[in-house]
């Protein structure tokens, strides 16, 4: 097949990022993308743009908050929605899509609001559900990626003030400690895998914080996690920044990782 290319975004509102979607696709090609935080209810998603450009597209969404979408040159065979288990289902913050070559789950992990909130907790246990979920729909042995906005920087050098920052949802020993849980089922990192020790690597930059993207103040919150197999054969990855350097962007930008398939 050879080179095989897999993105993530979080869009902060798939329609209000069209703009910037679409020319991205356009330019890049990948074979897959996944996106989070789509914020539109299916009836409203804009799918025949994605279809108008060479794209299949699932998605799930709801009026304003969450949302997943996968975008795919070639259609899935298989496509599920949410946590299959006994709590609720969240099918606006998982898609789980076969293709040929890989299985993709793309998630939108709970933000957690603050340590003291029950979003935590929930936040904590949904790694928990999503590794029990490759438990039930995945082998660590075959490729598979587990990508999107997990809602976790898990090294010193994923944020960029970690003595000021440490504590936070995002950046504190629980979630340090769940998302290693969840990596532990058999994933790498593939991003950190081609950039170890790599400092200033940042996929989502604060609106609230003027020149954060030229001043470096960001954090490294969304990944791409493939099995070993599956790692072995990445042969890069890359943060875009340009989608962030765009009119209107998400505060997200795009993560790429590639493999020689």
């Amino acid at each position: 097949m050879g080179r095989f290319r897999i993105g993530t975004y979080n869009v902060n509102s798939i329609r209000s990022r069209m703009h910037v979607v679409l020319p991205w696709l356009e330019k890049e090609r990948p074979d897959i993308l996944c996106m989070q935080e789509t914020k539109v209810q299916d009836a409203l998603f804009p799918a025949e743009a994605f279809r108008g450009i060479g794209y299949h597209i699932v998605y799930r969404g709801g009026k304003s908050y969450n949302g997943v979408a996968v975008a795919s040159l070639v259609p899935p065979s298989e496509v599920s929605f949410g946590i299959d288990d006994a709590g609720p289902s969240d099918e606006d913050r998982l898609v789980r899509a076969v293709f040929p070559d890989m299985t993709v789950v793309n998630c939108y992990v709970p933000q957690g609001k603050d340590r003291e909130h029950p979003d935590f907790a929930y936040k904590i246990a949904w790694f928990d559900r999503l590794r029990s979920l490759l438990d039930r729909h995945g082998d660590p042995g075959k490729p598979l990626v587990c990508c999107g906005d997990l809602n976790v920087a898990r090294e010193e050098i994923d944020v960029h003030d970690p003595k000021r920052l440490r504590g936070h949802v995002d950046f504190t020993p629980e979630v340090w400690e769940a998302f290693d849980g969840l990596c532990a089922w058999g994933l790498v990192d593939v991003f950190r895998k081609h950039h170890p020790g790599k400092a200033n690597e940042y996929t989502f930059f604060d609106y609230r914080v003027r020149g954060s993207v030229d001043r470096g103040l960001g954090w490294r919150v969304d990944h791409i996690l493939a099995t070993a197999p599956l790692a072995a054969k990445s042969t890069g990855a890359r943060i875009d920044l340009d989608p962030r350097r765009a009119e209107k962007p998400s505060d997200h930008t795009v993560l790429v990782a590639e493999f020689d398939l």
